[in-house]
């Protein structure tokens, strides 16, 4: 990697019960909770091909193909730097056969995607419309955070015109933003779940929120339970820990 496309410092951090190694930039956008908890909801199996667009370094890429052996994720990331890191990550994982990220974005994603051409498409878009909130100093993790030209419902209508039949869309936002998230889908999809990432269980309002749902069906909507992150004393759950070493959500 080139000294002029290389983010630094880096750090090298360990994910699903020290399974995967990550390198990641100390400063801006970083694979968190939001990752994990994303890459565990999607209902992948062995020979199914999945897409994401935004894969920054390949986190929650590299987490889905260590968790469902045999399925196959490509992503793709505006960021030069972040696919660059992304490669690397790749490599260390052993994971070159099963998992690529290019350079595109929604509105020049790369050409050898084909429309209809995945059994799932996974994805985690800026949570913040331009405007609504201060923009991080940081470029990349500003880039990852605020939304470029690409909307919220530009993001999901892309995700569902590559999903094939009865393929499924899932994605993880903030709370405060489902009713975009479900008129965007209004039309696209239907079996919609939603799955509210509780920050523990004494009440307080959900934060995050997965959503799942499903081309060529007109199933109706369903509010799952949802999952409780943390115990009174700040650690996690024991269910979110399952999560967090690697089993599988099903919302």
């Amino acid at each position: 990697m080139s000294r002029a496309n290389r983010i630094a410092p880096l750090t090298e951090d360990r994910l699903l019960d020290g399974r995967l190694v990550i390198r990641q930039p100390k400063h801006g956008f970083r694979v968190a909770i939001d990752s994990v908890m994303l890459a565990a909801a999607v209902p992948a199996a062995e020979g199914e091909r999945i897409l994401e667009p935004g894969a920054g370094i390949g986190g929650a890429a590299l987490m889905l193909a260590a968790r469902v052996p045999g399925c196959r994720v490509v992503g793709f990331d505006p960021q030069h730097a972040l696919v660059s890191v992304a490669g690397e990550n790749i490599r260390l994982n052993d994971l070159s056969d099963r998992v690529e990220i290019m350079v595109g974005d929604l509105a020049s994603p790369p050409s050898r995607l084909a429309l209809g051409a995945f059994d799932h498409v996974m994805m985690n878009p800026p949570f913040h419309p331009p405007g609504r909130a201060c923009s991080p100093a940081d470029a990349g993790r500003a880039a990852s955070h605020v939304e470029g030209e690409a909307g919220l419902a530009d993001w999901i209508a892309f995700g569902v015109s590559m999903l094939r039949g009865m393929g499924t869309l899932t994605l993880v936002h903030r709370a405060d933003r489902l009713a975009e998230v479900l008129a965007a889908l209004d039309g696209r999809a239907g079996g919609v779940v939603v799955y509210p990432l509780w920050p523990r269980g004494d009440g307080s309002p959900a934060k995050r929120i997965l959503v799942r749902a499903r081309r060529g069906t007109a199933a109706p909507l369903r509010l799952a339970p949802g999952l409780v992150l943390h115990r009174a004393d700040g650690g996690f759950t024991p269910e979110a820990d399952l999560v967090l070493r690697g089993a599988a959500l099903d919302p």
